[in-house]
């Protein structure tokens, strides 16, 4: 496969420790961000994700402390979220160290920051994470949800993800709430919708389990895999993923 793919340990912090939950709920303790950090690095990771889960909900800007301190141990990028709501937070936290900030509530409360913050920041500083479940409903079969999966917007995923991808965003992240920790297979239909309506790339996130998994998630049209548990709890090992995919004839990084 000609797509250059990469691999993307997600750390979801909680009052500045690294957790996991399922469906975004039942959060259980996973480490030092820190330490996570430094070990995903040897470990042979291409990018990390680092999420504040609840900087949202409880209307307080990401910790910057942490970034500052994962930042002097990272030696590959790595993209924030949680709590990014305007260009300043944003400046903020890549100041503090990371090289990518990701939005997604505020983003979609306040389409126009997007823009704004591509003109600011440049649009490779910038991500927009989806929050998506099923609502059969809706045209493409999913809602976007915002505060941490925790609040049903009515709009449409796949509509949400054209409209983010027509303002220049080179990644969009959607991330199942069905899938979220479950280990059963990321959302495959929300993959190759946003990937075959979108030039932007499209990271897989949310119910990685086994190797097959993302290797569906590639054939679906994701360039970047994301994976919290599997990789927290040493269930899959990185470097064994990159030779099974490339076993498999995708062109890792």
């Amino acid at each position: 496969m000609d797509k250059r793919v990469s691999i993307m340990p997600c750390l979801d912090m909680q009052n500045g420790r690294v957790v996991k939950g399922v469906h975004f709920v039942d959060i259980r303790d996973a480490g030092d961000p820190v330490e996570c950090a430094k070990a995903y690095c040897k470990a042979g990771a291409d990018e990390l994700a680092l999420l504040d889960i609840t900087a949202t909900v409880e209307n307080r800007p990401t910790m910057l402390e942490v970034v500052r301190n994962v930042a002097e141990v990272t030696t590959i990028p790595f993209t924030v979220g949680g709590g990014i709501n305007d260009v300043a937070s944003a400046a903020a936290v890549l100041e503090a160290g990371a090289n990518k900030v990701s939005t997604s509530s505020a983003a979609f409360r306040k389409p126009e920051i997007i823009p704004d913050m591509i003109k600011e920041l440049g649009a490779d500083k910038v991500t927009v994470a989806i929050d998506v479940d099923v609502n059969g409903s809706l045209p493409s079969g999913y809602e976007v949800y915002i505060d941490g999966g925790r609040t049903a917007t009515g709009g449409d995923a796949l509509e949400w993800a054209k409209k983010v991808d027509g303002y220049g965003v080179p990644v969009i992240l959607p991330t199942s709430k069905a899938g979220d920790g479950a280990q059963t297979g990321f959302d495959l239909p929300v993959i190759r919708a946003m990937a075959e309506a979108c030039s932007a790339e499209i990271v897989a996130s949310g119910g990685a389990g086994k190797m097959e998994h993302f290797y569906e998630a590639v054939e679906a049209g994701a360039t970047i895999l994301l994976a919290a548990s599997v990789f927290h709890f040493h269930l899959i090992d990185i470097g064994e993923l990159k030779d099974y995919l490339r076993s498999r004839d995708v062109n890792v990084k």
